[in-house]
C-alpha cells in the first residue's frame, strides 16, 4: 500500500515534467493499481487448507502421517531412487495409528474433502520399483500414505528459498512415501481436467523414442530432445553447464527462436501448397498453442505463442502492428492468468529482451547499414540481445563469459536454422523409415559435435569469465537508462557524420561540373556563369541544392552546415558523459561491496559439514573447508544415483561465493581430506581462482582427494602443508596462527604420507581479525585436543628459538566447535584453556550421527559460551570491528 501511495503521488509530478497527456496518464495509473490490487488479492487467497481440514496447527503438521487421493497432477519423472511428481489432493486424513492396510479415514474418523497442489517425493526401496513408478501417468487417480513436510527455506543469505519458489506455484507442502507400495491407484474416471495433458505426455514420449531411434546415441539423442521438444531430463548435466557459462543456455530452452522458426515453416509449407494468406494464417494460428503444450509450456514459449498468435491475428486483420503493443498486450494476458509469472526468471529475461530488441535495435541499425544484410543484421541482433540480457544475466547468476558473443554469434544460426530443422525433420520421418531418419541425423550429429567441441574449448581458460556480485534493481534500471542514451547519441553522431560525407559528396560532384578543383568553396562573389552539368549528374540538375547553387551561386541551407550544426559541442558532452554513465554504472556491479574496516566470518549452512567464507578487512577472502555430500550409491545401491544429484559445493558454495562477489580467492584452507570438508572443493577449484591451497600435508586413500590435489596443480595453484607455528598475514591488519597439526616423525622420503583417520589430524589455526580472535579447529578429536594442550602449554615453541616458549592467547572469542559438535572432541580441559565468548556448530538438521552431542552443549553452557547451529540457525555470520562482535544467523 505504500508503494502504491508514493507511485500514486508520483504520477503527477511525471506528467508535468515530461508533459505527457493526463489521460494516458491516468490510464497507467489505472493499469499500476488494477495490477497491484490483482496481485495482492491472488497473494492473500494463496495459502494452505491443509491445516484446517486436518484440524491441526501447520506448526505441527511436519512428519505427521497421512493418507491423501486425489490425481497425478504433472509428468512423473524416476530418477534413481526417487520418484516425483505433483498431485491435485481432494481428499486427506490423519492415519493417526492406524496401519497401511486400514480404511481411508481422517483423525476423526472422516477424510476431508480439499482441493491443493503438492509436490510428490517417494523413495523407492528396490531396483524393480523404478519400473513399477514409470507406469504412473498424469490423469492417474491414486491414494498415498505418508508424511507431510513443509518446503525448506534458505539456510543461507541470499541462497535458494524453495519455500518461496513453490509459494510461487501456490504449492505448501511437500509428501513424503516410502516405496512404490505407499501409492495405490484408485478407479476413476478417465475424462478428467488433466485428460489432455496426459495425452500430450503420451506424444511427447512417443517423439522422444523417435528421436533415440533416429540419433546413434543416447548423449545426442538428449541433447536433441532438449532442442527440439523442450525435455531437458536426458540432457548431460555437464554439457548444460558448459551451455551456461557461455550464456547459451536460451538454446535449450523452447522459446522465441523456436516459434518463429515454427511458424515460418508453416507459412512457407503452406505456400508452397498454394494456400491462400488468410487461410495459411488462420491455420498456423490455430497449430501454434498445440506447439507450445508440446515443448512444455513454459513462460518463454507461452510468451511467444501468444505474441506469434497476436501478431498473426493482427496481420490478418490489418491492424496492431507495433510490435510493443504486441509484446505488452501478452505480459498482461499472461499476469492476468498468473500474477506470479513476475516474479518467473524466464518470463523476466524472455521479455525483457524481447523488449529491448525492439527498443535497443533501430538505435543499432545505423552502425551496420553499409554491411552486408545478413552478416549485418546478424552482428546487430546478437549484440542488441547480449547487451540487454547481460544486466539480468549477471543478477540472477552472476557471471558474464566475454566470449558470450563469439559464442552466439557462430552458434545460434548454426543450431537454428540447420541442427534444429534437421532434428525435427529426422524425428518425423522415423516414424514413417527409420534408416532414413538416420541419414539425415548423421549431419546433425556432427554439427552436433563440433557445436559440443566449440564450447568445450571455449570453456578451457576461466580467464574469460568474470563473476559479478549481486546487484539491484536500481542498478539494473540505471544500465538500462544509460545505455539508451549512448546508443542514442552514438546513433546521431553517425547519422549526422553521414550526412555530412553526403552532403561533401555533392559539393565535390557540384564543384567538378563547374571546373573547380576543391569542395565547399563559397560560390558569392564568384561569376554566375556556370555551366551546364554533365550527363553524369543530370540528375542532381533537378535537384533542389543544385537549382539553390544555380540560382544564387552559394551553399544551399541544409546541405553540410545544417548536419554539422546538428552534431554540436551540446551532443559531444552528451555522447562523452553518457559513455562514463555507462562504463561507471559497469565498474559499481563490478566491484564487490567492501565492509569499511570490517573483518567478518560466514559460517555457510551447507548440511553435515563444514565451510566457512571468511573476508578481511583488506578485502581478501579465505575459504575453510568446503562441506561434502557424502555419496552412497556405490555396489549394490548403484540404481539409486540420481543423473544430476545435489552436490553441495557446486549447488550452495559457488553460488553464494559468485552472488557475494569473491572474483577470487586468496586462500583455500582444507582443514583434513574427509569429504564432508572437502567434497564441495572441486567444483570451487573448477569455476573460482584460487591463489593458494593449505592443507594439512597428508593424502587420504579417497580418489576424489587426489583428483582434488591434480585439479590444484593443474591450475598451478600454490600448495602448502600447514603444521604448528606456521604464520600468515593476508593483510596488514588480519594475522592467522597455525596451530595444528603438530609435526610428524621425520620420514626421508618425499612423499606425502597416506593417513585413513583424518580427524586427528585436522588443521586448526587462529584467525586475529580487527581486535577479535576465532579459532577453527576442523574435525580434531579429543586425543589431538589433549597433545596441542601440551604442547601449548609445557613445551617450547618449534619456530623460536630455544628457552622461549610459545605466544598463544589462553582465551577466544570465537569457537569453531571440533567435529559438528561430536562427543569425540571439546572437552572440559579444552573449553577450559580457550574459554569461548561465543561457539558456532555447523552441522546439518536431522543427521544420523546424533550431533551434537548433549553432553557438548552442556559443557558449552557450563563456560556460558553463546551458542550458533547452523542447523537450527541457518548461516552465522559474525563481523568484528574495533574488537566487538556483531553476530545474525539467517533463520
Amino acid at each position: 500500500m505504500l508503494l502504491w501511495a508514493g507511485v500514486t503521488l508520483i504520477f503527477p509530478l511525471i506528467a508535468l515534467l515530461m508533459k505527457i497527456p493526463v489521460r494516458h496518464m491516468v490510464l497507467l495509473w489505472l493499469a499500476l493499481s488494477g495490477g497491484g490490487f490483482h496481485w495482492a488479492w491472488q497473494d492473500t487467497h494463496n495459502v494452505s487448507h491443509i491445516p484446517d481440514a486436518l484440524h491441526v496447527p501447520a506448526s505441527k503438521l511436519e512428519d505427521m502421517p497421512v493418507q491423501v487421493s486425489g490425481f497425478i497432477a504433472s509428468e512423473v519423472q524416476v530418477d534413481g531412487d526417487r520418484a516425483q511428481f505433483e498431485m491435485r489432493v481432494t481428499a486427506i486424513g490423519n492415519m493417526g495409528s492406524h496401519s497401511q492396510n486400514d480404511t481411508f479415514q481422517g483423525g476423526d474418523g472422516k477424510s476431508e474433502a480439499i482441493s491443493e497442489q503438492v509436490i510428490v517425493h517417494i523413495k523407492l526401496a528396490a531396483e524393480q520399483e523404478q519400473r513399477l513408478a514409470a507406469e504412473w501417468q498424469r490423469g492417474d487417480a491414486i491414494q498415498l500414505q505418508g508424511s507431510l513436510k513443509a518446503p525448506a527455506k534458505a539456510g543461507n543469505f541470499g541462497g535458494f528459498d524453495y519455500n518461496e519458489y513453490l509459494h510461487t506455484q501456490e504449492i505448501h507442502w511437500l509428501f513424503k512415501g516410502n516405496g512404490a507400495a505407499s501409492l495405490q491407484k484408485q478407479q476413476a474416471s478417465q475424462w478428467n481436467r488433466y485428460t489432455l495433458f496426459r495425452w500430450n505426455d503420451q506424444l511427447r514420449e512417443q517423439l522422444g523414442q523417435r528421436m533415440e531411434s533416429a540419433f546413434s546415441s543416447l548423449h545426442h539423442a538428449g541433447y536433441m530432445k532438449g532442442l527440439v521438444l523442450g525435455v531437458t531430463d536426458e540432457l548431460d548435466p555437464a554439457t548444460y553447464n558448459e551451455f551456461t557459462q557461455l550464456g547459451l543456455t536460451h538454446i535449450l530452452a523452447i522459446s522465441g527462436m523456436h516459434v518463429a522458426v515454427y511458424a515460418a515453416t508453416l507459412l512457407y509449407s503452406l505456400k508452397l501448397l498454394r494456400v491462400s494468406r488468410e487461410t495459411s494464417l488462420t491455420v498456423v494460428m490455430v497449430l501454434i498453442p498445440a506447439y507450445v503444450l508440446l515443448t512444455g509450456a513454459s513462460p518463454s514459449v507461452v510468451r511467444a505463442g501468444i505474441m506469434a498468435m497476436i501478431g498473426l491475428f493482427a496481420a490478418r486483420r490489418g491492424m496492431l502492428k507495433d510490435g510493443l503493443s504486441i509484446l505488452s498486450l501478452s505480459a498482461l494476458l499472461m499476469l492476468l492468468w498468473n500474477p506470479y509469472y513476475l516474479l518467473s526468471v524466464s518470463f523476466q529475461l524472455s521479455f525483457l529482451v524481447t523488449a529491448g530488441l525492439l527498443i535497443y535495435m533501430p538505435l543499432m541499425k545505423p552502425f551496420f547499414a553499409k554491411w552486408p544484410l545478413l552478416i549485418g543484421g546478424e552482428i546487430a541482433i546478437t549484440i542488441t540481445a547480449q547487451l540487454v540480457s547481460f544486466p539480468m544475466t549477471v543478477f540472477y547468476f552472476n557471471q558474464f563469459s566475454l566470449l558470450s558473443f563469439a559464442a552466439n554469434f557462430v552458434l545460434v544460426p548454426l543450431i537454428t536454422y540447420i541442427v534444429l530443422p534437421l532434428g525435427t525433420v529426422a524425428m518425423g520421418i522415423a516414424f514413417l523409415w527409420e534408416d532414413g531418419s538416420r541419414i539425415l541425423a548423421w549431419p546433425a550429429e556432427k554439427l552436433n559435435e563440433l557445436t559440443f567441441w566449440l564450447v568445450k574449448w571455449m570453456n578451457v581458460d576461466d580467464i574469460y569469465v568474470s563473476i559479478w556480485p549481486s546487484s539491484s534493481i536500481l542498478w539494473v534500471t540505471a544500465y538500462y537508462a544509460a545505455l539508451y542514451s549512448i546508443l542514442y547519441w552514438l546513433r546521431t553522431w553517425m547519422i549526422s557524420r553521414r550526412r555530412t560525407d553526403e552532403s561533401l559528396g555533392l559539393e565535390v560532384a557540384l564543384d567538378k561540373d563547374k571546373g573547380r578543383l576543391s569542395a565547399g568553396r563559397n560560390l558569392v562573389g564568384q561569376s554566375t556563369s556556370v555551366p551546364m552539368p554533365s550527363p553524369i549528374h543530370t540528375g542532381l540538375a533537378a535537384s533542389a541544392e543544385w537549382a539553390a547553387i544555380l540560382q544564387t551561386g552559394r551553399e544551399p541551407e541544409g546541405a553540410g552546415k545544417y548536419a554539422r550544426r546538428q552534431w554540436n559541442g551540446y551532443s559531444h558532452l552528451a555522447l562523452a558523459l553518457s559513455g562514463i554513465a555507462w562504463l561507471g554504472i559497469l565498474c559499481i556491479g563490478y566491484i564487490t561491496p567492501g565492509g569499511g574496516n570490517t573483518g567478518m566470518v560466514q559460517y555457510l549452512d551447507v548440511g553435515q559439514g563444514d565451510s566457512i567464507l571468511i573476508t578481511t578487512p583488506g578485502g581478501k577472502h579465505i575459504l575453510v573447508d568446503g562441506g561434502g555430500t557424502m555419496d552412497f550409491t556405490t555396489g549394490k545401491n548403484a540404481w539409486r544415483k540420481r543423473k544430476d544429484p545435489y552436490e553441495v559445493g557446486e549447488d550452495t558454495i559457488v553460488p553464494l561465493l559468485k552472488q557475494r562477489g569473491v572474483h577470487r580467492l586468496d586462500a583455500v584452507i582444507l582443514t583434513h581430506g574427509d569429504h564432508d570438508h572437502a567434497g564441495g572443493l572441486q567444483a570451487v577449484l573448477d569455476q573460482i581462482p584460487v591463489s593458494t591451497l593449505v592443507f594439512n600435508g597428508t593424502l587420504t586413500d579417497k580418489a576424489p582427494f587426489r583428483k582434488l590435489l591434480n585439479t590444484a596443480i593443474n591450475k598451478q595453484v600454490k600448495l602448502y602443508g600447514a603444521h604448528y607455528g606456521m604464520e600468515w598475514r593476508p593483510d596488514q591488519d588480519t594475522k592467522i596462527h597455525f596451530i595444528h597439526p603438530l609435526p610428524l616423525q621425520e620420514d626421508k622420503s618425499e612423499k606425502l604420507p597416506v593417513v585413513k583417520e583424518q580427524n586427528h589430524y585436522s588443521v586448526a589455526m587462529i584467525l586475529e581479525m580487527e581486535g577479535a580472535s576465532f579459532l577453527f579447529t576442523g574435525d580434531m578429536d579429543d586425543a589431538a585436543e589433549s597433545l596441542l594442550l601440551s604442547e601449548l602449554t609445557h613445551y617450547p615453541s618449534r619456530n623460536e628459538p630455544e628457552g622461549e616458549t610459545a605466544v598463544v592467547r589462553q582465551a577466544v572469542d570465537v569457537m569453531k566447535i571440533a567435529h559438528h559438535g561430536s562427543k569425540h572432541s571439546t572437552s572440559e580441559e579444552w573449553l577450559s584453556y580457550w574459554r569461548p565468548k561465543v561457539s558456532v556448530i555447523s552441522v546439518g538438521a536431522s543427521n544420523t550421527y546424533g550431533h551434537p552431542n548433549e553432553a557438548v552443549l552442556g559443557r558449552l553452557s557450563a563456560v556460558d559460551s553463546a551458542i550458533y547451529r547452523t542447523d537450527t540457525m541457518g548461516e552465522v555470520q559474525i563481523r568484528a570491528h574495533q574488537g566487538k562482535l556483531s553476530v545474525r544467523h539467517k533463520k
